[in-house]
């Protein structure tokens, strides 16, 4: 009778064990998901701000401003003259031609937001 309560006894402690070490693996592997799926929706924020820059933006900007000109490699660092010039001063986009839609402010907003809280943790 003592031996088959010790084998129960080590029977139950292996199966704690073996389910703490599986919801540990399962914590370890949500937090991996939800890390490389930031990661992808930073890039996919990135490329709707910059076919909203290209399309709506560098068409001027080719003409009156070439020093900024838009870029995927430098669009990150105007991103702070773009939130002003765009949502605080309202100056741009100029001209009675070329409108953004609300979609296209809001994908904006977003990648701004998101460059800035991953450069420095600071929301704007």
């Amino acid at each position: 009778m003592v031996t088959l309560i010790k084998i129960s006894i080590g029977f139950i402690a292996t199966l704690v064990i073996i389910t703490e070490d599986s919801y540990n693996s399962n914590e370890a592997t949500n937090e991996s998901i939800a890390q490389h799926s930031s990661i992808d929706l930073d890039k996919s924020c990135k490329d709707k701000a910059y076919k909203i820059l290209k399309s709506k933006c560098n068409i001027c900007h080719r003409k009156r401003n070439r020093r900024r000109v838009f870029t995927k490699e430098n669009m990150d660092t105007w991103a702070n003259d773009i939130y002003k010039q765009v949502f605080i001063k309202k100056r741009m986009p100029s001209g009675k031609k070329v409108k953004l839609s609300p979609d296209e402010y809001q994908d904006l907003l977003t990648w701004i937001t998101n460059t800035k809280n991953s450069k420095n943790g600071n929301q704007l």
